[in-house]
């Protein structure tokens, strides 16, 4: 046990700078860090070999615990205390309607002929102009202003087939 203390305690400085450097300057998580790294140290000391450099043995452990912590935290996320949280930052609207709203437009734009959901694709979500659009699909400028128009007429109608009547919830009735 002696020994060990003789060997260790020196070594308690640089410990504590290279903790901080990992940590980045956090002087309360990298004190945590070196307390972590002496208690292994000690509990597992029957493990270190006797003719390898205790210094060495005392920064792969500091390091190795580091990195856990740090993938730990990248995991997890910060720590926020909810009192310091701002109201902003927790509350989000709800995701459930916009994804079957989503779901809802895939489906329509399935439904879509071949030639008016390739140009609709290419001016509303690749934006590209009608030119350009033309010559990709090696039509003329006019078709592909009318096949937009069609599409997207197509797409809106079969959208708001899909949507209850005047954004109310559907009427449901009882089946006997």
């Amino acid at each position: 046990m002696k020994d060990m203390m003789i060997l260790v305690e020196p070594l308690i400085p640089a410990l504590r700078r290279y903790a901080r450097s990992l940590l980045r300057a956090d002087a309360a998580a990298a004190d945590d860090l070196v307390q972590d790294c002496l208690e292994r140290a000690i509990t597992r000391w029957h493990q270190r070999r006797a003719d390898g450099d205790a210094r060495t043995w005392l920064f792969t452990i500091l390091h190795n615990l580091a990195v856990s912590r740090l993938r730990q935290a990248a995991r997890r996320g910060w720590h926020v205390p909810i009192d310091d949280a701002d109201e902003a930052a927790t509350a989000r609207p709800p995701t459930q309607e916009a994804g079957l709203r989503h779901g809802e437009l895939l489906r329509a734009l399935d439904t879509l002929p071949e030639e008016q959901r390739s140009v609709l694709l290419l001016v509303s979500v690749e934006d590209l102009t009608y030119a350009e659009a033309a010559k990709v699909l090696d039509v003329p400028i006019g078709t592909v202003m009318s096949r937009l128009s069609r599409a997207r007429e197509r797409l809106q109608r079969t959208m708001d087939a899909d949507a209850p009547a005047s954004g109310r919830a559907p009427i449901l009735r009882r089946v006997k």
